[in-house]
């Protein structure tokens, strides 16, 4: 982690990732990026439908492959990139037949390594197997729910989810949240931990470098007027006067379980995560 010499309040506890000992190139693929318009939370309407965004820095789009298609070709770790949309890092893979790909990248992988996408890839990080020939104890991401599925699970930074048992045709699989769910065994997943480990461990630190990340202020319901909130009014600071927890819209919050209750994935969870 990068510290900051406390000249100003807001620099005492700001902290930071030191990308130039973990990257090993400023400026991405041009091939592989493109520009495009952000909706700042808004819907196809122009409503708000999220609130507290806009503004921010501009982007550039890389084009990440979550399909991985390309199987049983060799492929070579040409560099560890910097991707502002996501917060693991990425790399650019060469194939041997030349072509070019971006791929989220495991913890200790370096440029120059071999990268396989294969069923008999070797149980190295970084390679591709399908889940039944993952043996139990490995740390795997980028997990698909299906043989021919986009990667959907476990893409976010320094997570893994752990293999716990193959059984009936299923893998038993220990989520980032501490879930245990099966997925079936056809599908396919990334041997090894999301780069970026440190990224929990990141302090904005000041307010403007919350604008910069495109997060705009948020206003306290209590400091608000009654008609504008549940938690509104009242002489000078008080008690929230409700009976639980609620939002701008009267929704419960704090607890309140949002899962559908008939989810089609319901029946494979084993264990729910711990609260």
């Amino acid at each position: 982690m990068k510290t900051y010499a406390p000249r100003t309040p807001s620099r005492r506890h700001l902290t930071g990732i030191n990308y130039r000992e973990l990257l090993t190139r400023a400026k991405p693929e041009k091939s592989l990026i493109f520009g495009q318009k952000r909706h700042m939370g808004r819907n196809s309407d122009g409503r708000i439908t999220v609130r507290h965004k806009g503004g921010g820095s501009k982007r550039l789009l890389r084009i990440v492959d979550f399909y991985f298609d390309k199987k049983n070709i060799p492929a070579i770790v040409s560099s560890i990139e910097y991707d502002p949309n996501r917060s693991g890092f990425i790399g650019l893979i060469i194939y041997r037949d030349g072509e070019k790909r971006y791929m989220l990248l495991p913890k200790d992988v370096c440029p120059g390594r071999e990268i396989m996408i294969s069923e008999s890839a070797p149980l190295l990080s970084g390679n591709r197997l399908p889940l039944s020939k993952i043996p139990v104890g490995t740390y795997v991401y980028n997990i698909s729910l299906a043989s021919d599925s986009k990667a959907v699970l476990v893409r976010s930074a320094g997570s893994f989810a752990e293999v716990l048992a193959h059984d009936g045709g299923y893998v038993m699989l220990k989520m980032p949240s501490s879930e245990v769910r099966k997925i079936r065994d056809h599908s396919w997943a990334s041997v090894g931990q999301v780069s970026n480990d440190e990224h929990n461990l990141v302090v904005i630190g000041k307010a403007g470098r919350s604008r910069w990340m495109g997060i705009r202020p948020t206003v306290r319901g209590s400091a608000m007027n009654p008609v504008d909130h549940p938690y509104g009014g009242g002489e000078g600071r008080t008690m929230r006067g409700t009976r639980r927890p609620k939002n701008l819209w009267g929704k419960g919050t704090r607890g309140v379980k949002t899962r559908n209750r008939k989810k089609w994935s319901n029946r494979l969870i084993i264990s729910r995560r711990k609260k």
